[in-house]
């Protein structure tokens, strides 16, 4: 619970170092090179890089090979950089006291050369999108939400516009001097309806956390709707397992690691860096590069499965779901076998015990991707006040599925297609739930629905 201000960023703040504290250590700092990421808006907000020359340099060759920056040779720790950016940061937007004081300093800051047009146009743009997706909810507290929750956004976009911030193959959750998981919960949570969400299968969750305290592995082999996925998760987890969120490591593409409205978010999170698949080739020259990195990526992983204990979200399809070009009906994006098939064997090949569960994630009403997959960084985007559905199943273990196979090749088939189709069994609950108004009566013998944070007596509405 949090306590609603005019300046809420502070909320997220622990006591800071002061500037002369600072000292060298032999650990990791990140660079100040540009960066741009996918964003969060409500009605249509598209950047593109002939707008933008000096947001979208970033995309060129030379500087995409920064995007996921290794940072053996820096001097200071992450959380000394952290210290040093908040230090330096300006407080244009943490001033601001009214809606009127909050889109004059976006003003106020490009008119000083300090901020793109474009930036502040999409900031601007941001505050009335979030503001009409809040008013949805009928909550009495709408516009105290909405500026406060603006003014942090809106504050933490301009630093990353100061200094930029450059993520490493693994990226840990940035949680001080600004706790960027909670300002990341803070923001999402007032859009979802928890009197219309549900959980499928809570009590496989005590499993996973029984395990995880047991030194073991847990991969969620999961769908993907939306950049607010893992603050939905979070969310809908939080009431009675709020370790396993924030426990988290979510395997993450460089989409949303290159965009100054969603990078904060990302900061918030425990991440993998990657390119995803389905934008290896949008630039020919950097393909070699973008396979590099991952491959970098994937030997942070395997020392990270080598501790055990960790549990690691994964959506083989390399991206977001999309609709049904002829229905309009959403469904879980099939899953590539040879993504699943190497996170599978990483976990084989750890010294931990490794165990598998399909999660079916819907939520795709709070922040829809475009209807079709696209290139450049800059996308229509809507938000609005939606309920949301998360269920997870059994274990499901490759020798017993695989047992009758005659190959390799076809087991590895099988195995993906098992899994996809128990997702989907999931994601069809949870759309009869939701989307058809079953509720709780969407329950079948395969996935238990409930509201866990209602049992709790913590239900969760927007705050």
């Amino acid at each position: 619970m949090f306590t609603l201000s005019a300046t809420p960023s502070t909320a997220f703040l622990t006591p800071r170092i002061s500037p002369s504290s600072l000292s060298s250590s032999a650990s990791a700092a990140y660079s100040s090179s540009p960066s741009s990421s996918s964003r969060l808006c409500l009605v249509s907000l598209r950047w593109r890089s002939s707008a933008c020359p000096c947001l979208f340099s970033t995309l060129k060759v030379t500087a995409m090979a920064e995007l996921v920056k290794d940072t053996e040779s820096a001097s200071l720790s992450p959380i000394q950089c952290a210290e040093k950016r908040e230090t330096n940061h300006s407080r244009t937007f943490l001033n601001a006291t009214t809606e009127q004081e909050l889109l004059s300093a976006i003003r106020t800051e490009t008119e000083a050369g300090r901020l793109p047009s474009t930036v502040a146009s999409g900031m601007e743009e941001l505050y009335q999108n979030y503001k009409n997706a809040i008013l949805q909810s009928g909550n009495p507290k709408a516009d105290e939400i909405v500026l406060s929750n603006m003014t942090a956004v809106l504050d933490r976009v301009f630093l990353d516009i100061e200094d930029p911030f450059i993520f490493s193959p693994y990226h840990k959750a940035m949680r001080e001097p600004f706790d960027y998981y909670m300002f990341g919960q803070k923001y999402i949570r007032p859009l979802v309806d928890f009197r219309n969400s549900y959980v499928g299968n809570h009590s496989i969750f005590y499993e996973i956390e029984e395990k995880l305290q047991q030194g073991h592995n847990i991969f969620l082999i999961s769908n993907h709707q939306t950049e607010a996925d893992p603050a939905v998760i979070a969310l809908l987890l939080e009431s009675t397992n709020p370790h396993l969120a924030e426990k988290m490591t979510y395997i993450a593409g460089d989409r949303v690691l290159t965009d100054p409205l969603c990078k904060p978010f990302s900061m918030g999170r425990n991440l993998i860096c990657v390119y995803s698949k389905k934008h290896m080739n949008d630039v020919p020259e950097l393909a070699d590069m973008k396979r590099k990195a991952n491959t970098r990526s994937l030997k942070e992983m395997a020392v990270l499965l080598r501790g055990g204990s960790q549990i690691v979200w994964i959506a083989p399809s390399g991206g977001r779901d999309r609709p049904d070009p002829a229905t309009g009906e959403w469904y879980p994006a099939p899953f590539d076998a040879a993504s699943l098939d190497n996170l599978r064997r990483l976990g084989e090949h750890s010294a931990a015990p490794g165990h598998i569960y399909p999660l079916a994630l819907l939520c795709h009403n709070i922040m829809p991707p475009p209807p079709q997959v696209e290139k450049e960084i800059g996308e229509r985007r809507m938000i609005s006040f939606h309920g949301t559905g998360l269920s997870v199943a059994p274990e499901i273990t490759f020798s017993d599925i695989t047992a009758s196979c005659q190959n390799s090749e076809e087991a590895r088939e099988v195995y993906t297609q098992a899994l996809y189709s128990i997702v989907t069994e999931h994601y069809n609950v949870l759309k009869a739930a939701i989307h058809y108004e079953q509720g709780l009566k969407a329950s079948t013998p395969n996935v238990s629905l409930s509201q866990p944070w209602s049992r709790t007596q913590c239900t969760r509405l927007p705050l």
